[in-house]
C-alpha cells in the first residue's frame, strides 16, 4: 500500500489545492527532464563554441516532429486509465497499463532506426548551415540510442499522473538530471567529446529515469502494477490509445512540422542567429513546461471527474488551471525577457548571440501566457474524450495558419521580428476557437450515461 500515499483523490474536496499538489511536481519534473537538453546546450555553448551551440539547437525542432507522434499515444493511455479509475474498473485499467507499456518499448525502438537512418537527411532539408550539419547529425544519432527508455519513461509517468502521482517521477528526474549534469561537464571538459559527449550524457541519464520507474511500478500496488509477463498488446485497449492519443500525436508533429519551418527560415539568417535562437527557445522551453502542467493538469482531472460524473468539478478544473497558467505565464514569460540578457549570457557570451536571442523572447514570451491558455482548453477537451475536435482546430487555427504567414508575409517582409510574431497571433485566434469547442463538447456530453461516453 505505499504507492497508494502518492495519490490524489480528484473526484472529492477541494479543488485548488490538490490541482497544486498534483501540478507543482509534474512542472518541476518537467522542468528536470527540459534540463537534459538545456544542459547540454549550456556546456556545448560555453566549452565547445558557437558552431557546436548551434549545432545541438537546432536539432531541437526536428527531434519534436520525430518524437510528437508517438509521445502523443501517452497522452491516450493516460485518459483512458484516468477514466478507468474514475469509473472504478481497477481490471480494465490494468491491462490498458501493460499494453501501454508494451507500445511504448516498440516505438522507442522504431524511433531508434528512424533517428539513426535519417538524421542527416532531414537536417539537409531543413537547410541546416553546412558548417554545423555534422555535429547536428552526430548529436541526433547518439541522441536517439536513447529512445525506448525516453518513451518508457513517459508511458509510465502517464500511467502514474491518471492517479495523482506526480511526486515520484520528480523524484527519479531529480537523480537523473543531477548525472546528465555532471556526465555533461565531464565528457566535454574532461574527454573533449563535444556534441556526442553531451548526448552520450543524456541518454545515460534517460536510462536511469526509466530504470528507476520500472522499479517503481514492479513494486507498486493496485492497477499501477507492473507484471513483465503481462506485457502485450491487447486490440481493444491499443484502439482506444490510439483514438485519443493519434490526433495528440499528429497534432505536436504537425506543431513541430510548423517549428521546423520556423526553423529553417531562422537558418537562412546564418549560424550566429540559430545559436541565439536556440539559447531564446531553450529559455522559452522553461517557461512552455511550467504552463504545460496545467495542462497535464486538466487532462487528469477532467478524465478522472468525467469517469466518475462528477460533472461540475470539471467546470471548476478548467476554471482553476487557466487561472494558474496566466498566472504562470505572466510571471514567468514576461520575467523570461526582461532577465533575458543575463540568462542568455549562461549560454554564450557572444553579444551577437545574445541580441537575436533577446529578440525571440520579445516577441514570444510577453504573450506567453496565451499559449498556456490554449493548451489548457485542450487538455480539459481531450479529458472528456474528444481529441480529433482539438487536433483540427489547432491544426487549422494555429500550425497552417502560422505556414501560411510563413510563405507568404514573411516572404516578403523577411525578418525574424516579422516570423516571430505569428507565434502570438496563432495563439490567440486559436484558443478563442478552442473555448467554443469546450462549451459545446460538455453541452453535448453531459447528459449521456457514461457508459455511452467511456464504453462498457
Amino acid at each position: 500500500m505505499a504507492s497508494r500515499k502518492y495519490e490524489i483523490n480528484m473526484t472529492s474536496g477541494p479543488l485548488l489545492g490538490k490541482i497544486l499538489l498534483f501540478a507543482i511536481p509534474l512542472a518541476l519534473s518537467s522542468l528536470l527532464q527540459l534540463l537534459f537538453n538545456a544542459a547540454d546546450v549550456i556546456v556545448v555553448g560555453r566549452y565547445a563554441g558557437s558552431m557546436a551551440l548551434a549545432a545541438v539547437g537546432s536539432t531541437s525542432a526536428l527531434i519534436n516532429l520525430l518524437t510528437n507522434l508517438f509521445m502523443g499515444l501517452s497522452v491516450g493511455a493516460n485518459v483512458l486509465f484516468a477514466r478507468y479509475i474514475g469509473s472504478n474498473q481497477p481490471d480494465r485499467a490494468k491491462d490498458l497499463m501493460h499494453t501501454s507499456i508494451t507500445i511504448s518499448i516498440i516505438c522507442g525502438a522504431i524511433l531508434t532506426v528512424i533517428g539513426l537512418v535519417f538524421s542527416r537527411p532531414l537536417l539537409h532539408l531543413m537547410g541546416t548551415p553546412d558548417e554545423v550539419i555534422g555535429l547536428a547529425s552526430t548529436y541526433m544519432k547518439i541522441y536517439f540510442l536513447g529512445m525506448p527508455a525516453m518513451l518508457f519513461y513517459n508511458f509510465g509517468s502517464a500511467i502514474l499522473r491518471a492517479v495523482g502521482d506526480t511526486r515520484r517521477p520528480l523524484i527519479f528526474l531529480t537523480v537523473s538530471g543531477c548525472i546528465n549534469v555532471i556526465l555533461n561537464i565531464f565528457f566535454v571538459t574532461q574527454l573533449h567529446m563535444s556534441v556526442s559527449g553531451v548526448a552520450l550524457a543524456t541518454i545515460i541519464s534517460q536510462f536511469i529515469s526509466a530504470c528507476l520507474l520500472f522499479y517503481c511500478m514492479v513494486r507498486g500496488q493496485g492497477a499501477c502494477h507492473l507484471e513483465v509477463k503481462k506485457l502485450t498488446v491487447k486490440w481493444e485497449h491499443f484502439q482506444k490509445i490510439v483514438s485519443i492519443g493519434l490526433p495528440a500525436g499528429l497534432q505536436g508533429m504537425i506543431f513541430s512540422l510548423s517549428n521546423v519551418l520556423i526553423q529553417s527560415s531562422v537558418n537562412s539568417f546564418g549560424a550566429i542567429a540559430v545559436a541565439g535562437n536556440s539559447a531564446a527557445a531553450n529559455i522559452e522551453g522553461f517557461v512552455w513546461v511550467a504552463m504545460n502542467a496545467f495542462h497535464q493538469t486538466a487532462i487528469s482531472f477532467t478524465s478522472q471527474n468525467y469517469g466518475a460524473r462528477e460533472f461540475k468539478r470539471v467546470h471548476k478544473t478548467l476554471i482553476c488551471c487557466q487561472f494558474l497558467v496566466i498566472l504562470t505565464g505572466l510571471l514567468l514569460g514576461n520575467g523570461a525577457y526582461f532577465f533575458g540578457n543575463t540568462l542568455l549570457g549562461f549560454y554564450n557570451s557572444d553579444p551577437e548571440v545574445i541580441a537575436y536571442g533577446l529578440t525571440r523572447l520579445k516577441y514570444i514570451c510577453i504573450l506567453y501566457f496565451t499559449c498556456g491558455v490554449m493548451d489548457t482548453f485542450v487538455g480539459s477537451i481531450r479529458g472528456l474524450g474528444y481529441s480529433f475536435m482539438p487536433t483540427i482546430v489547432s491544426l487549422l487555427g494555429a500550425c497552417a495558419l502560422r505556414i501560411v504567414w510563413i510563405l507568404t508575409i514573411f516572404r516578403y517582409f523577411h525578418s525574424l521580428e516579422v516570423l516571430y510574431v505569428s507565434y502570438p497571433i496563432t495563439w490567440i485566434l486559436t484558443l478563442s476557437i478552442h473555448f467554443i469547442c469546450y462549451m459545446k463538447a460538455t453541452k453535448k456530453l453531459f447528459g449521456k450515461p457514461v457508459a455511452e461516453q467511456i464504453g462498457s
